[in-house]
């Protein structure tokens, strides 16, 4: 899965994106409000990890500017104030969660997997139908009672998909989601991709529509 991540410290930003990336998750590193701004405008993120005190424009605006245009993305607000007023004000303008500094990368894993359930609508780890469904948790996809190790960029491929079952997402939409800035994607990276999935979880369970993308079955 993307994630972008704002933060303006060298050694931390650096630390949190190699330990993310170890974690099998795309990383867009930005270090001042204005590019967050930018980055957050253009999309594809399952989450975003926002710190507050930024140069050129503080993490709060930058928050409160992608709420006013209705972007749902998930936001942790990583930060050092640690003053009641700073916590109500960034919750108050749309931050799912808020994580002081320091912290323990596996906490902020899990608090990155309870905004993401929480946007799905799920209350546990699973998302998906019956036939078709993906543990947050372990990074695993269940077939019909099976469960079935992903890759890293299996496993983003398939939730982007399961996010939306029956909507159709194109080419570019499912590129946006498994691959980070800088990040070389060949003309039949998705296919091959889809490909591989369907060896494991049989051939209908993503479907193609033609010269518009793929799909799974919406839930019953």
């Amino acid at each position: 899965m993307r994630t972008l991540l704002v933060e303006d410290d060298e050694m931390i930003g650096s630390s949190l994106r190699h330990a993310l990336e170890g974690a099998g998750w795309s990383v867009d590193w930005v270090r001042d409000g204005a590019l967050a701004q930018s980055a957050f405008a253009d999309g594809g993120y399952t989450c975003v990890l926002l710190d507050l005190g930024l140069p050129k424009q503080d993490g709060t605006e930058v928050l409160r500017r992608a709420r006013e245009r209705g972007d749902t993305t998930p936001v942790v607000v990583l930060t050092a104030r640690d003053g009641l007023e700073d916590r109500i004000q960034g919750l108050d303008l749309g931050a799912d969660d808020y994580l002081l500094k320091p912290f323990e990368f596996r906490e902020l894993l899990a608090r990155m997997r309870a905004v993401i359930r929480r946007r799905d609508g799920a209350a546990h780890s699973v998302i998906g139908g019956a036939g078709l469904q993906l543990d947050l948790t372990t990074r695993e996809v269940l077939r019909n009672g099976t469960r079935e190790a992903l890759t890293a960029r299996e496993f983003a491929l398939l939730h982007a998909l399961l996010e939306r079952p029956g909507a159709i997402l194109s080419r570019e939409q499912l590129e946006n989601r498994i691959y980070g800035w800088g990040e070389e994607v060949t003309s039949n990276a998705v296919d091959v991709l889809i490909h591989g999935m369907r060896r494991k979880l049989g051939p209908d369970a993503i479907r193609n529509v033609r010269g518009l993308g793929w799909r799974v079955a919406a839930a019953a």
